[in-house]
């Protein structure tokens, strides 16, 4: 009886992760397809419509062609060559990855901006700084920010797994180096570029806080139009008909991605001990020129800090740090308003709980596909969040949630953000679960372990650092949402995204310089994420 009852609880722990994706990922799209279906597009939206799908794509298009430009290089320095402090640089190209948009953007917005240092520097030299945001050129060298560390990851861990046998092997059979390169490394990389180039691609596709910012008013992807139909228009048929277009646009990438992942060789955290260190003299100029792109993609993030001390009055130089006593300030007594300080307080509370509850079920999740019936089917269901944006998914809480007067529940937000980071946690407990040895659990039942306690006591401590990277993940995740936040967010319980947005939209020194400052703390949370992310995997 108490095994039956064991064995009861275990099918129903490993079902959860099932039931959560279903009732708060699937019936939300559910809900969109249905008011995509009851309201309709009218033939007069239908061209607006498609010049938004069409912006959509081309500039996801144009910043992926633009991120494998610059990843790819910096992929084949680390795969080849021992660069010296390849750790920092390593760190430095991830760390763009888990920023949040808002971040990004007042990096952004510090550097290339009116008041910027390159801006001032032009101005010494008597010339007039042209508009550089919001503009075109500011999103697609945003995208590229983001995105060619994810060049870099994959394509360079694929890069380091193929050693250099391949290449000395045709090289003795007498090819030339072009040919070795042409082919005999292109052929084997290909499935890593071509799924890096998909990632990249869907990330930029349902680009939104990009856009909001540094793109102004005449720029809209599908991400965009769809909060602007819901929030501003009301419309939400139209919404939900650019919520459908973007799911199907999503859903093949993210079905070439899968595909293309499993013909991708094993990648090794670090660099093969055969690679050489630089020797040459062109070998030392790659490293350098390297180095360059690196600190140059650092540059918003280093302009973002320095920018959060500088004095608030007209014409005075130094630091001051007038802005960060600014954020927990209420200079107009408002009762309406929540000091920039309050938010931080709601993003570690909501990102605890949405961090518990992703890890939590992908755990759960993890333990569930180790059996092989229908593991295929099951695994493309839990990884259905990977292709809903944090819009969409807003969307759907909205029609969902709002007709039972639940909208503004607290418990909303945490929820998204959970379902949001669970397929990154499972993708990093999965794989580590799978490379466990399965005469571990054996032995322990040999012992007299039951099963539950062979989980915990044997398994679970194994898996001590894909669990802190998921987690990790899962934290970076929910910290930077906008998104979602932007939609299902309470006045009276902003996030530190939400509160960023609202400054860097309102005039005013103080203003701005409290939105650099907040952006600041963001950036060392998420930073420290990263980090911890970094270190699981060594």
């Amino acid at each position: 009886m108490e095994r039956s009852g064991t064995a009861l609880i275990g099918r129903v722990a490993r079902a959860l992760p099932y039931a959560f994706v279903a009732a708060c990922g699937l019936i939300p799209l559910l809900a969109v397809l249905h008011a995509s279906w009851r309201g309709g597009a009218g033939t007069d939206a239908w061209p607006h419509l498609a010049a938004v799908l069409g912006f959509s794509l081309w500039q996801a298009a144009l910043s992926t062609l633009l991120a494998l430009a610059a990843g790819l290089p910096l992929a084949w320095l680390l795969a080849r060559f021992r660069v010296p402090g390849r750790r920092v640089m390593r760190a430095l190209v991830l760390l763009p990855f888990v920023m949040p948009t808002v971040v990004t953007a007042a990096g952004f917005v510090a550097t290339l901006g009116p008041r910027g240092p390159l801006a001032e520097l032009w101005r010494e030299f008597g010339g007039t700084w042209p508009t550089v945001i919001p503009s075109l050129g500011a999103v697609l060298l945003a995208h590229v920010f983001y995105n060619y560390g994810v060049v870099v990851q994959i394509v360079g861990g694929a890069w380091r797994a193929l050693g250099p046998r391949p290449a000395e092997a045709a090289a003795l059979l007498g090819a030339t180096p072009w040919q070795v390169f042409s082919r005999v490394t292109v052929p084997l990389l290909w499935p890593a570029v071509a799924s890096a180039a998909l990632l990249v691609f869907i990330y930029t596709f349902g680009s939104f806080g990009v856009i909001v910012f540094l793109g102004g008013a005449r720029m809209a992807t599908v991400e965009v139009e769809i909060w602007r139909q819901t929030a501003q228009l009301l419309r939400l048929d139209l919404a939900a008909t650019l919520a459908l277009l973007q799911l199907g646009v999503t859903t093949l990438a993210t079905a070439g991605y899968t595909w293309l992942t499993g013909r991708v060789a094993p990648q090794t955290p670090q660099v093969s001990p055969e690679a050489p260190p630089p020797r040459r003299r062109r070998e030392w100029l790659a490293v350098a020129a390297g180095w360059a792109l690196v600190l140059a993609f650092s540059l918003p993030l280093l302009a973002l800090v320095l920018r959060s001390f500088a004095p608030l009055e007209r014409g005075a130089s130094g630091l001051s740090l007038a802005a960060w006593r600014l954020l927990g300030e209420n200079p107009r007594g408002s009762y309406f308003f929540v000091p920039p300080a309050q938010a931080i307080g709601n993003s570690l509370l909501i990102t605890v709980v949405a961090s518990a509850l992703a890890l939590a079920l992908g755990v759960l999740a993890a333990y569930s596909l180790r059996t092989p019936t229908r593991r295929v089917w099951r695994e493309a269901l839990l990884m259905l969040p990977l292709g809903i944006s944090a819009v969409t998914l807003g969307l759907g809480f909205v029609l969902v949630f709002g007709p039972l007067g639940r909208l503004r529940d607290l418990w909303l937000i945490p929820v998204a953000h959970a379902l949001l980071a669970f397929p990154l946690v499972l993708r990093s407990l999965a794989p580590a679960l799978r490379n466990l040895d399965p005469r571990l659990r054996e032995a322990a039942a040999l012992l007299g372990a039951t099963p539950w306690r062979a989980v915990w006591r044997v398994e679970l401590p194994l898996l001590r650092g894909a669990l802190i990277a998921g987690a990790a993940l899962a934290a970076a995740v929910s910290l930077g949402d906008y998104g979602a936040a932007l939609l299902l967010g309470r006045p009276d319980a902003p996030t530190i995204p939400l509160v960023i947005g609202r400054l860097l939209g309102q005039p005013g020194a103080a203003n701005y310089a409290q939105a650099l400052a907040l952006a600041s703390i963001l950036l060392l949370l998420t930073g420290a994420c990263a980090l911890l992310v970094d270190r699981s995997e060594r």
